[in-house]
């Protein structure tokens, strides 16, 4: 995932005690951005779920695996926690601990048919993805999956989007992976209390009434301010909003470039899991070579591959509309949790030299780092999430105006295992 404002290390903030792993997800209620996947999501078309597929170089001991989930579900209240909606949506929804909460119902074991390989593992993987999260449970689920080739094995773990984006899960998985294969004994936990919110959505509902009473000073206050602030110099006041506007217009739909025509009769009904394999080190040869990053080499490489899609099929296209979130997470921010924005534009995949595409790239991503309209989304947002979902799943469309969407998130930079 492209990062803003750079992070010098993405995983300072989980290399701590585990006494601190119940700061991941500890905030009580979503933020906006968290509230609009969870009251839009029209699954499986506008999915806000996240998957993550691991191979495994042997099978794990299932005791042992089902105990350290049922450990760290102890120590992350988050991972016991379900959404609780006002009875108005006049605030976010809150987390709190669901009194049903049954680990055996998360963490599950499969096996694959035979033959077990990778297209057997991808297809499992794909229908677990289909099928929608119980909305009334924690929004995850886990599945050991057994009968792969050579005693291999594969962990597959399903979040909802509201819990987390991409590094906040690799967060999650760092604090709960080992750096040993042996079994290092844990500290027994008891259950946290989590966040104290309320199980009733009526009392919720007066409670965010007393609190947006509570903060109304505040909201007129900085009305007031941005007020005087335009009568002290109108002219730079009027400048900034001009500004902001184009930006706006550039980030926001409509698409930025004609939509592909062999993409136009895509429904999303039906997902397909694929996997191609690169080794990291090439691709940081690639983009050392052409003055970019690994994240520009990435795009760049993708795009090469839409080019030979559509040469493929005699169709001729320069550009091509593109969604990419970009992650605003600041090293000291706290652990899980949402904090990214989307851009939309235009993607040259009508340049066939590979280092002249990285520039390119390169260049694209640095003019929308500085575009004053990234995350101009999270100004409507508040206003979005107290309409009816339908409202705010028009908006969500922004990543279906694109025709391709991708991203990539540093994974932990050193040999983990899990159970073993």
């Amino acid at each position: 995932m492209t990062r803003v404002g750079e992070v010098d290390d993405p995983f300072a903030a989980n290399l701590r005690d585990w006494a601190q792993a119940t700061e991941w997800g500890s905030t009580s209620r979503m933020n906006e951005l968290e509230t609009l996947m969870w009251r839009s999501e029209r699954h499986p078309r506008t999915s806000s779920t996240i998957c993550n597929l691991m191979i495994l170089d042997a099978v794990p001991d299932w005791k042992r695996l089902h105990a350290a989930h049922d450990w760290a579900a102890k120590l992350i209240p988050r991972l016991r926690q379900h959404v609780v909606e006002p009875a108005l949506p006049i605030g976010t929804p809150a987390w709190a601990i669901d009194e049903a909460f049954d680990i055996d119902y998360h963490v599950r074991r499969a096996h694959l048919p035979d033959p077990g390989g990778m297209p057997e593992l991808l297809t499992l993987a794909q229908n677990n993805a289909m099928a929608p999260l119980d909305r009334t449970r924690p929004l995850w689920e886990a599945i050991l999956i057994e009968g792969l080739p050579e005693g291999k094995s594969a962990y597959f773990l399903k979040l909802h989007h509201s819990l987390t984006d991409g590094l906040g899960g690799v967060q999650l998985l760092s604090l709960l992976q080992s750096r040993t294969r042996e079994h290092t004994p844990k500290d027994p936990v008891s259950e946290t209390s989590g966040s104290g919110e309320p199980n009733d959505s009526a009392v919720l509902a007066l409670q965010e009434l007393a609190e947006g009473a509570q903060h109304m000073p505040s909201v007129v206050g900085g009305l007031i301010a941005t007020c005087a602030k335009v009568i002290v110099n109108p002219f730079g006041a009027a400048a900034s909003g001009v500004r902001f506007a184009a930006s706006a217009r550039r980030m926001l739909p409509p698409p930025p470039a004609p939509g592909s025509p062999l993409l136009a009769q895509r429904y999303g009904k039906v997902w397909r899991f694929g996997v191609l394999e690169c080794q990291l080190s090439g691709l940081k040869a690639a983009a050392k070579a052409a003055g970019g990053s690994v994240n520009d080499a990435y795009i760049a490489a993708l795009l090469g591959g839409m080019r030979r899609y559509h040469e493929r099929y005699d169709v001729s296209l320069l550009e091509m509309p593109m969604a990419m979130p970009m992650s605003i997470r600041k090293a000291d921010d706290p652990m899980g949790g949402n904090r990214f924005a989307g851009a939309l534009f235009a993607a040259p995949i009508g340049i066939t030299d590979p280092a002249k595409r990285i520039a390119a790239i390169r260049e694209i991503v640095i003019s929308l780092r500085a575009e004053p309209a990234l995350g101009s989304l999270e100004v409507i947002m508040p206003l979005l999430n107290r309409f009816p979902s339908g409202i705010g799943a028009m908006a969500l469309r922004v990543g279906a105006a694109a025709d391709f969407s991708a991203s990539n998130v540093p994974g932990i930079p050193h040999p983990v295992y899990l159970a073993g």
